[in-house]
């Protein structure tokens, strides 16, 4: 993602060219604005690189590594990161104090810090209850829901096949079948008798 220098007032993008010594007019809302900034905000990045050593004297360095090469700013406190520092997800990059701030206080949305195998939750509901029979009868409806509410949903990191979700499916639905034919014969032969 490029990095995006914005009018403080209207928040109009502003370009490179605008970039200077000189003062210069928003095209937005008119603001006298005058901009210097490292060229690392407009460069970009190129993963899997070390970090370049700082050649010139007017480059911007790591705020982590003063003697690399900055080639990127953090989009979430603005410290410029060399491309040993940062850390890119989903198309964002950060620096990792405000990776680990984000995963601690949950303020990088696409963070998971955690994830719920609903494969295994569904398999357990449909096959523990077996050891009580009688549990089956609330249980196996929910792992049935979960199972199909859940298919394509995210797994764990580790791949997993639809095994568990395909064996939930069978189980619950013949613990279904085996209540309600239960219950039909109880009524059947309640009423006969």
């Amino acid at each position: 993602m490029d990095s995006v220098l914005q009018c403080p007032k209207c928040k109009t993008t502003l370009t490179e060219t605008f970039v200077g010594a000189e003062f210069a007019r928003c095209v937005g809302c008119a603001t006298p604005l005058q901009v210097e900034v490292f060229p690392a905000l407009f460069r970009r990045h190129t993963p899997g690189r070390d970090g370049d050593a700082v050649v010139l004297e007017t480059e911007a360095s790591c705020f982590y590594h003063p003697q690399k090469k900055a080639v990127l700013p953090c989009e979430g406190c603005g410290r410029f990161l060399c491309a040993l520092c940062d850390c890119e997800l989903h198309g964002q990059h950060f620096c990792p104090a405000c990776l680990e701030t984000g995963k601690k206080k949950g303020k990088i949305k696409r963070l998971e810090n955690e994830r719920v195998l609903y494969d295994d939750l569904a398999l357990a509901l449909a096959v523990l209850p077996l050891l009580i029979f009688y549990f089956t009868l609330i249980t196996a409806p929910i792992a049935l829901y979960i199972a199909i509410r859940y298919w394509n949903s995210p797994r764990s990191i580790v791949r997993h096949t639809h095994w568990r979700f395909v064996v939930a499916i069978i189980f619950a639905t013949l613990e279904m079948v085996g209540w309600g034919l239960g219950i039909y014969f109880i009524f059947k032969v309640g009423h006969h008798g």
